[in-house]
This record gives C-alpha cells, structure tokens and sequence, in this order.
C-alpha cells in the first residue's frame, strides 16, 4: 500500500490526544495554589483567633499563671498537672459539677419531652395559626436573657409573683422560689426549658414533617394504634434528628451559665453555681492557669457524654 493511501482526507485533522503528564500535573497545581489563596484569610484567620489562643490555653493551664503575670507572660512555671488536681479537688468545683450533672439530667430529657410534644401538636393537630405558634414557640430562644430575667422575677417573685399569687388562690403559700437552695435549681430548670425548646421543636417538627404519611397509613391499616405508630414507626424514624437535638442540647447544658449569674448569683449558698460559671468567677479572680484546666475538664465532659450519646442514638 502506496504512502498516499495512508495520509489523511484534506480538511481533516487527527484528533488530540490526551494532555502530557506534565501539562495535567501543571494545571493541578494551579488550581491547589488558587485554593489555597483563596483559602488563605480564612486559614490565617483560624490560626490567629482560634487555634492560636486555644493552644494558648491549653499550656497555660499547665502553668501558675496569674493576673500578674500578664505583663511577663513567658516568665511562669510550669505546675505539671497540678492545677487539674486542684481543680477537682475543690469543693466548689465539685459542687459546681453536681449541679451543672443535675440541670443536665433533669433539664434536657423535659426540654426534648417538651420540644417533641410540641412538635407532635403542630404537625399532627394544629392545622391554623401553624405559623404563629412557631413563632411563639421559637421567640424566648432568640430574646435577651436579660428580658427573660426580668419576666421570670416577675413570676417568681415571693410576695406579688404571679405564681404565688395563683397558688394562694388555693390555699398554698408559694416560696421564695429563687433564694431556697430547695427550689432555686427546679426554677432555673424550667426557665430554661421555656426558653431553649422551641429550637428543638423546630427540628423535631421538620423531622416529623420528613416522614411520609404512608408509614403512619400502613400502620394504621395493620390495626396498630395512634401510640403503637408514634412508637414503633414514627420514633425510630426520628432517631438522627432526636440524635441531634439531644446532642446540642446537652453541650448547650452542659455549658449553662446566664441563667444562675443573672438570676442567683450561683446562690443561694453555692446552690445554683455551674463549672461555668465557676470558671468564669476565677478568671474574675485572676488565676487563669487554674481557670484555663477547669474549662479543659469541662471539654473532656462535654466529649464524653457526646460520645456516649452517639453511641446509644445512632441508626442501627
């Protein structure tokens, strides 16, 4: 066969073939040296006012550091972890912890309780006026502590509080509801919960809304009742979002602090303080290497009970 025969028609051109290694290899590098200038605020932001102070932190807590020392910040000793073992063995701590323990416990299994029962009525049983009890629901969540404060004084007030006066109408005379050491964290608890669940509520009501009415309908033709569906087909269904709503709810608990600083003062007698708040009061103090192991134990916590409930709420 001639060499003509092999040439290709006129006006035609063969086709490329693939790029050369190291033409790709070019291009690639373009594009991670873009992203990276493109990533580069955030990155430098990130290391300056997060990473850097927590790494910060974190050896500071190994030290004495002092208010004192703030002006020779280098010139501290290292204490090892001594400031841990002080830390947990004082009683204030420790108290701080038992309470922090108990407004978690008691707190956010009533403010779930409350969020999913809320949820249930809004999807399943308020059909008008759906929006403005949301809004409603969700307004104490973004409103100033401050305002809530204000509101619950009101409310728990010993002499002209609107509770007492209810419950003087049959007969019962109300306590000082915020200085006894009795019912200063029940009152606490319930203010929280008013204020905290409608975010819960609106994630249990978007996850409810999720579920196709066809389960509940084959539910209902199998004969099951309104409970047995709720709990057999509607409840496993929801575990991720129950999975989320207990997660930051419980790091929410875990680190509460606005409720007893403005409404006790972590009174009466230490009855309401929380390791937050606690912290919070030796950073006031200026025994900042102290303070700095104090908030790290709380970040252990708060790792392990996030642990422990991923690990029990998890989809099987």
């Amino acid at each position: 066969m001639s060499s003509a025969t092999l040439q290709e028609p006129a006006g035609r051109t063969r086709p490329a073939g693939p790029p050369a290694p190291r033409s790709r290899s070019r291009s690639v590098n373009r594009q991670t040296a873009a992203a990276w200038l493109l990533a580069l605020p955030f990155v430098a932001l990130f290391l300056a006012f997060t990473a850097g102070p927590v790494l910060g932190s974190l050896a500071m807590s190994f030290t004495d550091m002092k208010q004192r020392d703030l002006r020779t910040p280098f010139a501290v000793n290292g204490v090892g972890i001594d400031n841990y073992v002080r830390a947990l063995s004082d009683e204030t701590f420790q108290k701080a912890a038992f309470n922090t323990a108990y407004f978690v416990i008691v707190g956010v299994p009533l403010a779930l309780i409350a969020a999913l029962a809320a949820a249930v009525l809004l999807d399943r049983g308020v059909k008008k006026f759906q929006s403005l009890f949301k809004v409603a629901y969700y307004l104490p969540v973004i409103t100033s502590i401050v305002a809530i404060a204000v509101i619950w004084r009101f409310v728990l007030a010993p002499d002209s509080g609107l509770l007492n006066t209810v419950l003087s109408w049959v007969g019962i005379d109300g306590p000082n509801w915020l200085a006894s050491k009795t019912w200063a964290m029940p009152s606490l608890i319930v203010m929280a919960m008013w204020r905290n669940f409608g975010a819960a509520m609106i994630i249990f009501l978007a996850g409810l809304q999720g579920i196709p009415h066809t389960v509940e309908e084959a539910g209902q033709i199998d004969g099951a009742s309104s409970w047995q569906r709720f709990r057999y087909l509607i409840l496993p269904l929801l575990r991720p979002t129950i999975l989320f709503t207990s997660v930051t709810t419980g790091i929410g608990y875990l680190q509460f602090f606005e409720e007893p600083l403005v409404m006790t003062q972590g009174g009466p007698l230490n009855s309401t303080i929380s390791v937050s708040m606690y912290t919070y009061q030796q950073f006031g103090f200026g025994n900042y290497g102290l303070a700095t192991s104090m908030s790290y134990i709380l970040f252990v916590v708060i790792a392990v009970v996030t642990f422990i409930q991923f690990r029990l709420l998890r989809e099987k």
